[in-house]
């Protein structure tokens, strides 16, 4: 059983913070919300996201699992405007999912879960250094690295204690440190690693320039980046592996 309604705005970010790595997922209708864990087919990218039954209008279901197809659960979102509610009931019969926006009628076919790639186990990894800043800080600091290098290191210098980007491309280089006053919060620790560009880029896309994000960083590990969504309802945290630097 599910049934909920829920708005435009949280909707589209819950899709857009998922779609960023996979075609298509698994939702946990939980009692208590969502939950979804992707990882990208390469297996370098991982998203797990949690979306509290607080964050709708109304929320109602009883622990089943739907497997849905994330570009076109995007489009149907996309039809609705600003400010809208969205409202969601599953047929168990015909395992359809049934969508209305403001008089508009969908029936969406879902997926088999069974088909749906196994979600990953989150490894548990004691990563030593944590970087708070906001969204529009990391959006920089990629956007530099981006228009030199299509590699990206981020560490936490132990000594001078800052968070720092590099990107080193043929003929050009970008070196970017934000300072404990730059920072909403640092701790240091040893970090640095070097990762792909573009899954950075990706990940990017779906975190708002205006809230604060979380990077937990070691060296050669790993990168956790957290941050809350859906009025503090809603949590994303992705895991991007390293691309190790042979000597």
């Amino acid at each position: 059983m599910f049934k909920a309604i829920v708005s435009a705005e949280t909707l589209t970010s819950t899709l857009d913070s998922i779609s960023v790595l996979v075609d298509e997922c698994k939702i946990h209708l939980e009692e208590e919300g969502l939950e979804i864990r992707a990882v990208d087919p390469a297996n370098v990218g991982m998203v797990d996201l949690s979306l509290e039954a607080a964050a709708f209008e109304s929320y109602e279901a009883d622990g089943g699992v739907i497997g849905v197809d994330l570009s076109r659960l995007e489009d149907i979102a996309g039809m609705a405007e600003s400010g809208q509610l969205v409202q969601f009931e599953l047929d168990e019969e015909t395992r359809k999912l049934h969508i209305q926006i403001d008089g508009l009628e969908y029936t969406l076919a879902l997926i088999d879960p069974d088909s749906i790639r196994q979600e990953p186990d989150i490894p548990d990894l004691d990563l030593p250094a944590e970087v708070v800043l906001e969204g529009k800080d990391l959006n920089r600091s990629v956007k530099a690295a981006d228009m030199v290098s299509d590699h990206i290191a981020l560490g936490v210098d132990e000594s001078e204690e800052f968070f720092y980007v590099n990107a080193e491309g043929d003929t050009d280089d970008v070196h970017l440190e934000l300072t404990r006053d730059d920072l909403i919060d640092l701790q240091v620790g040893p970090a640095r690693s070097l990762f792909s560009l573009d899954y950075l880029k990706d990940m990017n896309k779906a975190i708002p320039s205006d809230t604060e994000v979380t990077l937990a960083l070691g060296e050669e590990f790993p990168i956790k980046m957290f941050f809350g969504y859906g009025d503090g309802n809603g949590q994303v945290t992705y895991m991007l592996a390293p691309r190790i630097q042979s000597d």
